[in-house]
């Protein structure tokens, strides 16, 4: 079976139930979303998912193998990345220095042109290719530092893509980004390719119900439920617990 299947998943901390019996599955291709209050466990879902956690029961599969065993590492050399809530680049770098360290890790070259060295014709194409679908050509030869955050945010969404993953985990995409800047993150969503396989993990109502197609909703470490978002927003429980008055 193609894609990631979870089954069973639980993860304790002592008596502390933070991952529940969880069954969850995502196809190439997938938008899904994970909603839920703070401290439903969205995070450490994901943490489990790509190895930074090991779970206390159940199972994880990706294209029918069992990764469960496997680090992060070895996670994201399988193809399962994730994005995080705090930008993770270099700074003093520019955008596209930025960019080419991802491939060059990916292509086993390391660190060894850490710095400002070029790479090979083939890496400065896949470079060129990454500012371009991310609409970053122009800020391709600025320090990140000297960018607003939601163009940080692309900036590191384009370095994950460079991993060439196959899943995409975005936790939190549009955190610390100011309102006028959302749209960039959702139209960097929904441009990546069309058979990635993406969850977004986010808070932002508004975000989510712009880029899934399914959301999953965890209240307490369990999913409560899945649907549309069409039938998340007029669900009465979901409102109840999570959404307010303001969809639907």
């Amino acid at each position: 079976m193609e894609g990631l299947e979870v089954r069973g998943l639980s993860k304790s901390f002592g008596g502390l139930v933070v991952s529940d019996n969880i069954n969850f599955d995502l196809r190439p291709g997938d938008r899904k979303a994970l909603i839920g209050p703070n401290g439903a466990g969205k995070s450490t879902f994901a943490n489990l998912v790509t190895g930074i956690l090991m779970p206390t029961r159940g199972t994880i599969h990706f294209d029918g193998h069992d990764i469960g065993p496997m680090r992060e590492a070895q996670r994201v050399k399988r193809g399962i990345a994730k994005t995080f809530q705090v930008t993770t680049l270099f700074p003093k770098m520019t955008v596209r220095e930025n960019l080419r360290l991802p491939v060059l890790e990916r292509e086993g070259l390391g660190f060894t042109m850490f710095r400002r060295a070029t790479g090979s014709a083939e890496i400065e194409t896949e470079v060129a290719a990454l500012l371009e679908q991310f609409d970053l050509k122009d800020l391709a030869d600025r320090q990140v530092a000297d960018l607003a955050y939601g163009q940080q945010r692309l900036v590191e969404l384009a370095l994950t893509l460079a991993l060439k993953p196959r899943v995409l985990i975005l936790d939190e995409p549009a955190a610390g980004v100011p309102s006028s800047e959302t749209h960039l993150i959702t139209d960097a969503i929904a441009n990546l390719p069309d058979d990635l396989a993406v969850l977004v993990i986010e808070h932002d109502m508004d975000l989510v119900f712009k880029v899934a197609r399914s959301i999953v909703v965890l209240v307490q470490g369990s999913i409560l439920t899945e649907g549309t978002p069409q039938e998340i927003a007029s669900n009465a429980k979901v409102r109840e617990l999570y959404l307010g008055a303001g969809h639907g």
